[in-house]
């Protein structure tokens, strides 16, 4: 055979042996780890390659679960004046708020013109 087929053959079988590895290597380094990760229900991150579990925020911040940032941050502040002008686990003392005095409600006439 001519010289330059066999050359061309060697350099296709390289090309194609090359080709072959670089898929296996993709696979095996990006696309395994992902499937591997979804199946655990976790976070996958393709630019870093990190498979993170995600976090409950309640567990985090420790309110409530269901309770906005704004309630929570409102309960918190409330507390903290609390504690500053009473003590640390003192129950502030109950504050007695006078009644309303009734009044009667104005009643309307039949027949009178406003």
């Amino acid at each position: 055979m001519n010289k330059t087929i066999d050359r061309l053959k060697l350099v296709f079988l390289g090309l194609f042996a090359v080709g072959v590895v670089a898929i296996w290597a993709y696979q095996i380094l990006w696309v395994w780890p992902a499937k591997r990760c979804d199946r655990q229900q976790a976070w996958w991150d393709p630019a870093t390659r990190t498979c993170a579990t995600p976090l409950y925020i309640p567990d985090l911040t420790g309110r409530p679960a269901g309770m906005s940032r704004e309630e929570w941050s409102k309960k918190q502040a409330a507390k903290k004046l609390r504690e500053d002008a009473y003590g640390p686990g003192v129950t502030p003392p109950a504050v007695e708020v006078p009644a309303a005095k009734e009044t009667p409600a104005p009643t309307a006439k039949t027949g009178e013109k406003k």
